[in-house]
């Protein structure tokens, strides 16, 4: 992470830790309330068909920057003949909307070797922009290490945790209306960087 700070420094570059996450219809785990000896049930669709949302995102530092996140959501619906995940074309179009997005335009990516990640195309296409993108890889199996991730188990957490959705298109509007309320809370998305351990001198929201 020290090479990563040094490199958006000198370039005067956001640092931008990418991810991946996924969602079907059966939602995640969560804690309630119930009588004592009654285990409350939520009922949902099977998984058959049920289809699945699939979301690459970036949670995006600069000093004298408030934090942002930027993602991109596809839904798949289990139809035949229909791609059911990301593939690198995703973090690609992720990239260029960051790139027109964020001021200044310059990113300094920081992610896992996930084969989408190690793709040739994906090569082909860091190495055609250089101008504008440089990549710093994370450790093997060091998601705590990533702020994505913290914002990945924060939505799970909270939109998503008692969701009892009747198909995959509710999932789909849960996670855009989760996402859109963290771009709005750039503190929150600080926190998400304090808690991996890493440090950003001089980072504050405005």
């Amino acid at each position: 992470m020290a090479g990563g700070k040094t490199t958006a420094a000198a370039r005067g570059a956001w640092v931008c830790f990418l991810d991946e996450t996924g969602q079907g219809l059966r939602p995640p785990r969560g804690r309630t309330w119930a009588r004592r000896g009654v285990t409350p049930v939520v009922r949902v669709p099977g998984r058959g068909g049920a289809g699945r949302v699939s979301v690459v995102g970036m949670v995006c530092y600069k000093p004298g920057q408030r934090a942002r996140l930027v993602y991109r959501v596809r839904v798949s619906h289990g139809r035949s003949g229909e791609r059911k995940g990301l593939c690198w074309a995703d973090c690609r179009d992720l990239l260029l909307a960051a790139h027109v997005q964020l001021p200044g335009g310059r990113l300094v990516v920081v992610w896992d070797r996930l084969n989408i990640h190690l793709q040739a195309q994906m090569a082909a296409f860091l190495a055609a922009h250089t101008g504008w993108i440089s990549v710093v890889w994370l450790p093997a199996y060091a998601p705590d290490l990533n702020p994505t991730e913290g914002a990945w188990s924060y939505l799970k957490r909270t939109t998503l945790v008692h969701l009892a959705a009747r198909g995959i298109d509710e999932v789909f509007q849960a996670f855009k209306h989760g996402l859109k309320c963290m771009q709005y809370r750039p503190e929150l998305l600080v926190g998400f960087l304090a808690e991996t351990g890493l440090a950003w001198e001089n980072l504050r929201s405005k």
